[in-house]
């Protein structure tokens, strides 16, 4: 019990550091979604500033991990990240939100631009729903094929076609971004850390954007998973055969005694008082 209130302090304490991407405390009964990871929740009649968690847990719902740098990024055995590229896309995202609920775990969503711009609902979707969003481009530009600078103003636009969409909860994206295919240049790696960007890289490619059935795409990234034991997982939001093998795959990595861990925003001074309420 005093370590789950020493967490709660500690996430308390971080939140207001982030009150850019936090909306203010309110009374119980005008308390609004909470937005992205890190947002006002409402449980037992308490309002609580931090990260919104949901409701359920399972056994596959794991820790979160306070990111300021790719290096913050330390995953133990059997510990994995879940992330999505390219939505969001209605009928799709909706349904992956659904089943994450399910098994109460977070995942990290790295939207594309012009999708955000043309379901800009279904953007807020996802961060009411307590996930994390990124970004991964305007227009899923290959960006290793274009130069320094028109590779900055695609990802910049991307940011803020995703920002747009987040507006009216008073929320902003993360600063993560994924690069297209996985195409990056060390030039671009070393501009986005000077800016603050952390760049979320894959450990375990789902290979989702081949043609497979569901069962096929379940087998291929269990296999994929077991034989590297722990990683950040790539999938895509916009494939129904993603979408109908999710369950599945998330009840298979449970019973082989997997956690999930949620990926959130932080500063270096917010992630030292966190890890110090949680060790004191």
């Amino acid at each position: 019990m005093q370590t789950c209130l020493l967490r709660v302090a500690g996430l308390a304490v971080l939140a207001l550091l982030f009150s850019g991407c936090a909306t203010p405390l309110k009374p119980a009964a005008q308390l609004s979604t909470p937005v992205l990871s890190f947002a006002e929740t409402h449980r037992d009649g308490l309002a609580i500033a931090g990260p919104y968690l949901g409701d359920r847990h399972t056994g596959l719902t794991g820790r979160t991990i306070v990111v300021d740098s790719i290096h913050d990024i330390v995953l133990r055995d059997h510990e994995v990240v879940l992330t999505f590229d390219d939505g969001p896309v209605p009928g799709k995202t909706a349904s992956v939100l659904d089943a994450l609920d399910a098994k109460g775990v977070k995942a990290t969503f790295l939207m594309v631009g012009q999708m955000a711009r043309s379901y800009p609902a279904l953007v807020r979707q996802v961060a009411a729903r307590g996930h994390t969003i990124g970004t991964h481009t305007q227009d899923h530009t290959n960006l290793s094929k274009v130069g320094l600078d028109t590779a900055l103003a695609e990802i910049d636009k991307g940011q803020r076609s995703v920002a747009a969409a987040l507006v009216p909860m008073r929320a902003q994206p993360a600063p993560f971004f994924r690069f297209p295919y996985l195409a990056d240049t060390p030039a671009l790696r070393r501009t986005l850390a000077g800016r603050g960007t952390v760049v979320i890289d894959v450990d375990i490619d789902s290979k989702d954007y081949f043609v497979s059935t569901p069962d096929d795409l379940n087998a291929r990234g269990l296999a994929r998973l077991e034989a590297r034991g722990s990683g950040i997982i790539l999938f895509h939001d916009i494939h129904a055969r993603t979408v109908a093998m999710l369950p599945a795959f998330l009840d298979a990595i449970e019973a082989r005694g997997y956690t999930v861990v949620n990926l959130v925003p932080g500063s270096a001074g917010a992630r030292e008082m966190l890890l110090s309420q949680a060790g004191s």
